[in-house]
């Protein structure tokens, strides 16, 4: 009997090329279709929620696959973790209807966006943040922050590239945190467009150095000019915590 197996993983993104299976390196997606394959022993196409850059990673990616198996639901996740690397990993494996889609029927995201702040690095967060040694404003960034919230059309914030139809999205809310020398901005929306967060990120950076003013951000909503808004900040910093939807699974 075909089954749809919903897939919750985690994984460091530092050794691949992304989440999609690519042509030019090792996408996360292509190990995971690989593992099943073996497990299921049958040709396996995973969805994912979405795609993830090269470096970014992921503690709540969702994913699907269809496959004629009789694997309980729980051991599915055992089978698979035992066939996957160690930067790679299974959280949940669950039964859901035939039509659900994790791509198509995902409500909202939300992503972290991690920055070390220090006069010195720390190596052992070089590939789950950007060093930034300047001091920086928090207010700032905060006031800043929040002027995204809302739905908007978000094409200044989008990188070349993108082959998005609209360039309309709504971010639910937005979460700036410091714990030591660590700054986490989390943010949680319908949608996001190509390196949408990055720039979003990378724009409070330089709000936080004094680089930009607040009102870049309204600024750049209005005129849709990339030009207005700040750097694209580096991927490792960036994780996609987890993908929520609205119906029950």
């Amino acid at each position: 009997m075909v089954r749809n197996i919903k897939l919750t993983v985690a994984y460091d993104g530092t050794n691949y090329n992304g989440w999609q299976t690519q042509t030019n390196g090792i996408g996360i997606q292509e190990v995971i279709e690989n593992a099943a394959a073996r497990v299921m022993k049958q040709k396996i196409e995973l969805t994912g929620s979405g795609r993830t850059d090269s470096g970014v990673h992921a503690l709540g990616q969702v994913a699907n696959f269809k496959a004629d198996t009789r694997i309980e639901e729980q051991k599915i996740k055992i089978a698979l973790n035992a066939n996957l690397p160690h930067d790679i990993s299974i959280l949940d494996s669950v039964d859901v209807p035939l039509e659900f889609n994790s791509r198509f029927d995902a409500h909202d995201k939300t992503y972290m966006y991690q920055i070390y702040n220090s006069r010195v690095g720390n190596p052992f967060y070089r590939n789950y943040s950007t060093f930034v040694p300047s001091i920086l404003d928090m207010g700032k960034m905060e006031e800043a922050f929040k002027l995204v919230v809302g739905t908007h059309d978000f094409r200044a914030f989008m990188a070349a590239g993108s082959q998005a139809k609209t360039t309309v999205r709504t971010v639910y809310s937005t979460r700036l945190e410091k714990e030591g020398n660590l700054i986490r901005l989390y943010v949680t929306g319908s949608g996001f467009l190509y390196n949408m967060v990055r720039i979003i990120a990378g724009t409070l950076i330089d709000v936080g150095k004094g680089l930009k003013e607040i009102s870049c951000i309204e600024n750049a909503l209005e005129s849709k000019e990339r030009a207005l808004l700040g750097q694209t900040a580096a991927p490792e910093g960036l994780f996609l915590l987890s993908v929520n939807y609205n119906k029950v699974l």
